[in-house]
């Protein structure tokens, strides 16, 4: 929505403000098909020169990231805070065995069940399964620490990838200026090879090539820019979850008592979707 909202305001207050300053905007909607023509064009060919099929798919889902937000609310961090809590005391409760079924085939579990939406993000569930799996096979041997290190390599590895399509835009965007100056340049040969006509159409050919300029930079820094920073905040956001499993599962295998377990969790969770600690502590006491 707010993207959509921006894009209105970008619109209205530049295009706005020529107008109302005496700007003329025949002119100007006359050329802007002509150099986004070869400013898209090039963009987009610069894109499929610099990435795989694969990536340029993320980066059709990146932008549907954009338009959508961040994906976890604070019911699904309650609930991966319920969830791996669950597993975990099926852990010290019952050991090893009892669990084992359970992070084999999270698909088949009656505590995976529980939470469909959550069992629904394969990486999520992996996250979670593959970890203890390690605890399951090592019956409760595994340096703590080592585990950790584990669940770290494997965030930033997700990390890593779902940042692909925030790199691609943000090359895009730095390069959209210099694609406008190449417009530009190739409107003045144009106009170079009609220097024999009069001042008026002449000022016209110079004033459509100075639209690739500014159509290069408002692309840039309105627009594909914004869209790269915002990206990147909304993977930043969704990042937290898997680091509220790691903080379950690493303070849990600590044995430390509860409430510390439950700090430990909600203290990495955003502001706007951190549950309250007795939210938290009733909902597990009453599970």
């Amino acid at each position: 929505m707010f993207p959509a909202i921006g894009l209105v305001v970008l619109i209205v207050m530049v295009f706005g403000g020529f107008v109302f300053t005496g700007g003329a905007l025949g002119p100007v909607m006359e050329a802007i098909p002509h150099e986004m023509l070869i400013i898209g064009g090039a963009g987009v060919g610069s894109l499929i020169i610099g990435n795989s099929m694969k990536e340029l798919k993320a980066l059709g889902g990146g932008i549907a990231k954009v338009l959508k937000g961040p994906k976890y609310k604070k019911q699904d961090y309650l609930d991966t805070i319920f969830l791996v809590s669950k597993l975990m005391k099926m852990l010290r409760m019952d050991g090893p065995i009892a669990l084992e079924p359970h992070v084999e085939d999270p698909k088949s579990s009656a505590i995976f069940a529980e939470y469909p939406r959550l069992l629904a993000d394969h990486t999520l569930v992996n996250l979670i399964a593959d970890t203890l799996r390690l605890v399951v096979v090592s019956s409760g041997t595994l340096d703590v620490h080592a585990v950790e290190d584990v669940m770290d390599n494997a965030i930033k590895t997700h990390h890593h990838e779902v940042e692909g399509p925030q790199g691609a835009l943000q090359s895009l965007s730095d390069a959209l200026p210099a694609l406008g100056i190449v417009a530009a340049v190739l409107g003045v040969v144009k106009t170079m090879g009609a220097i024999d006509k009069p001042p008026a159409i002449l000022g016209g050919m110079i004033g459509s090539a100075l639209v690739g300029t500014f159509m290069g930079v408002l692309l840039a820094y309105g627009l594909v820019g914004p869209l790269a920073n915002r990206l990147r905040q909304v993977i930043d956001a969704d990042a937290a979850i898997y680091h509220t499993v790691k903080q379950i599962i690493i303070a849990s295998l600590h044995g430390h008592p509860q409430p510390l377990v439950i700090e430990a969790a909600r203290s990495g969770i955003a502001h706007a979707n951190q549950p309250a600690f007795a939210e938290v502590f009733d909902g597990l006491r009453g599970r």
